[in-house]
This record gives C-alpha cells, sequence and structure tokens, in this order.
C-alpha cells in the first residue's frame, strides 16, 4: 500500500468504566475504514489513565459509565484541544446545552447506531458540531445571557431575522445561502450581519460567532441531524 493510499490513524479515547460498555463502544470502531476515511483506533480508561499518557485527539465520553457531567469539565479544564463526542440520556435539553458549553462537539443519546456515532465523529474530525439545531436558539440565549423571553443587562438584544440569521451564520451558510433559505434579498442578509457585527463588537464572521457561542465554539459550525428536524 502506498503512503498515499494508507488512511489517516484517528485514536479514540473510550472514557468508560464498565467493561461491557467499553467493549459496545469499542465495537464501534472496529469497522476497517471504507476508501477515503480514517481509521479509528479507540484506546479506553478512565479520564485520568487518558489524560496522563499519550492524549487522544477526540474522547467519546459515557455519562452513563463515567462520573456525571463534571468528567467534561475536568477533560475540558485539562485538555481544551480534546474534542469530546457524548453519549448521554435523551430528552435533556439542558445537559446537551451544557455539554457544548463544556467543550463537547457531539451529544448522542444511547439510541444512536454504530453509523450515527462514526457519523457524529467524522462530522467533529472535520470541523463540526454535531447537535440538534433546535437547540440553536436557546443556546444562542444562553451564550449571550439572555433568559429567555426577555433581555438580561447589557447582552446585544437580537431582532426575529437578526436571530434567524445568526443560526445560519453558526452553520457555515454563505449570505447568499442565507439570503435563499429566508426568502430575502442577499443585500439585506448583509445588513444584518452588519447590525449583528456591531451589537457585539465583531468585525468579521468569525469573530461574530464567538461572541455567540464563546471560545468553547470557536470556528465550529453546527451539523444538522436527523433529531434536530
Amino acid at each position: 500500500m502506498s503512503p498515499q493510499s494508507r488512511p489517516r490513524i484517528i485514536r479514540i479515547g473510550l472514557v468508560a468504566d464498565e467493561p461491557i460498555r467499553v467493549a459496545g463502544l469499542a465495537s464501534i470502531f472496529d469497522e476497517p475504514p471504507v476508501a477515503g476515511k480514517p481509521l479509528f483506533v479507540p484506546v479506553h480508561g478512565n479520564a485520568a489513565k487518558l489524560l496522563s499518557g499519550e492524549v487522544p485527539d477526540y474522547m467519546v465520553v459515557d455519562l452513563h459509565a463515567s462520573p456525571g457531567f463534571a468528567i467534561l469539565e475536568m477533560i475540558h479544564r485539562e485538555r481544551p484541544d480534546v474534542r469530546l463526542i457524548v453519549i448521554g440520556p435523551h430528552g435533556d435539553d439542558e445537559l446537551v446545552m451544557n455539554s457544548i458549553i463544556a467543550g463537547a462537539r457531539a451529544y448522542l443519546d444511547p439510541s444512536a447506531g454504530p453509523d450515527t456515532v462514526r457519523q457524529a465523529v467524522e462530522v467533529v474530525i472535520s470541523g463540526s458540531i454535531w447537535a440538534p439545531r433546535r437547540l440553536l436558539s436557546r443556546l444562542i440565549d444562553r451564550l449571550l445571557h439572555v433568559p429567555e423571553g426577555k433581555a438580561a443587562g447589557s447582552a446585544p438584544t437580537l431582532t426575529v431575522r437578526e436571530r434567524q440569521v445568526m443560526e445560519h451564520i453558526l452553520l457555515a451558510r454563505s449570505n447568499k445561502e442565507i439570503a435563499k433559505r429566508l426568502g430575502i434579498e442577499e443585500r439585506t442578509v448583509k445588513a444584518h450581519v452588519s447590525r449583528l457585527m456591531q451589537k457585539t463588537g465583531a468585525d468579521n464572521r468569525i469573530k461574530l460567532s464567538m461572541s455567540v457561542l464563546a471560545q468553547t465554539l470557536l470556528e465550529q459550525r453546527i451539523a444538522d441531524t436527523e433529531e434536530s428536524k
């Protein structure tokens, strides 16, 4: 096999203590890589063990088999460069948002099959975030410190249209794409983006996203999932 055809090797840390859960997670990554896809090499142990050696670039954290949400905060505090994929309870929107704020780049519930988990990991590797899009509006409120239904303090207040534009910016869509999806002129989108930058003090789209998603979501995109529809 020529060097050019060799798959990219990516170590995936599996944070789980129960052997049966570790075996289940490891089996997800046992499949041989598809042409053009990376080769996943799972390594498992508790967070302390994984962080003490050659730290994987990515970690799958099973909240059902780990000491609670605090493990995410600890990993993010010790190694903010590690990208986290979280498996947690279904239907807990608050936990999903808190996980993303704590550094998670994907959130999956226990019903996710092997293909979905692998797809989510590939999305994270590509630089995106796998999260329910329906939570975007609430996440924006949380990170702008705006309680639902009202503004707080000096945090910027966004109009309905500005929020819609902001959501599409977080999805890494261009002004042209946003205009098409919202049924408005591209110049109108540019005007909304300009006002968003004025309100947040940003001078480009990256800083605009930073101001809304804070440093934990720097230069990330939110990926749509089936759950978001």
